[in-house]
């Protein structure tokens, strides 16, 4: 089994969690998250990063009133050492990890699992109260088909949620948040395993997710199932904005 590479999660992961808008400055990707947290506003490397470049890009970020950010990918290591002589501190640290749709997929037991899209007030209403604000969940909104939203239940009431979006053959799996009340009762690995299903519904061969290597429960969780990591990222934000 080869899992899909580097590039390919990457790509996947941005067109399943849009920006809000892109613009270019020569060698960086800048990205306009509308408020939607790092992972649609930190700046891209697109080519070979000079001081000249880096200054451009700060201040490019600076005048839309963003502390400068950059994401850190496998083959930046050059934009990281420099980064690092600035003064810019390492921010969550990420694994990008995956498994083949046909290993993970499993039909929910009934009344378990539901695909919905939009989502119901009930999923926004669990996202908002675990910290996926409307910003956030715009960003689903801008996400290209196919997509879905998942709502898991637990003792017959809603008890977690989450996104998936697909680009190719990926489906990615987004914003899994479970009530605090309900976890350790089956819900988010309910959630795995029915991401996976619609996913293999969709016609894609593969499950990913990015989880922060912080987040050592759902990590324990995920690699239970079988999912393997294939590479990490880390942002690097400047301190003193």
């Amino acid at each position: 089994m080869i899992l899909p590479d580097a590039p390919a999660l990457l790509a996947a992961l941005e067109a399943t969690w849009p920006a809000a808008g892109v613009s270019e400055v020569a060698g960086v990707r800048l990205l306009d998250g509308a408020g939607g947290g790092k992972r649609v506003s930190a700046a891209r490397a697109t080519g070979p990063v000079t001081p000249a470049v880096i200054d451009k890009a700060e201040a490019a970020m600076r005048a839309r009133s963003d502390r400068p950010l950059f994401m850190i990918r496998p083959g930046d290591e050059a934009l990281d050492a420099a980064l690092d002589a600035r003064g810019y501190a390492v921010v969550d640290p990420t694994v990008l990890m995956a498994a083949p749709v046909a290993a993970l997929a499993a039909p929910p037991a009934p009344i378990t699992l539901f695909p919905v899209w939009p989502p119901l007030q009930i999923m926004r209403d669990i996202w908002t109260e675990n910290g996926i604000d409307a910003a956030r969940q715009a960003v689903m909104e801008r996400a290209p088909a196919p997509k879905t939203a998942l709502i898991a239940r637990v003792a017959d009431r809603a008890a977690g949620v989450a996104f998936v979006g697909g680009n190719a053959d990926i489906a990615m799996l987004h914003a899994v948040e479970v009530l605090p009340g309900l976890r350790r009762k089956g819900a988010a690995r309910n959630i795995l395993t029915g991401a996976a299903w619609w996913a293999e519904g969709q016609g894609m061969e593969w499950l990913a997710l990015a989880v922060t290597r912080a987040n050592a429960g759902a990590r324990v969780l995920y690699e239970g199932a079988g999912m393997s990591e294939v590479c990490g990222y880390h942002y690097r934000m400047l301190e003193t904005g």
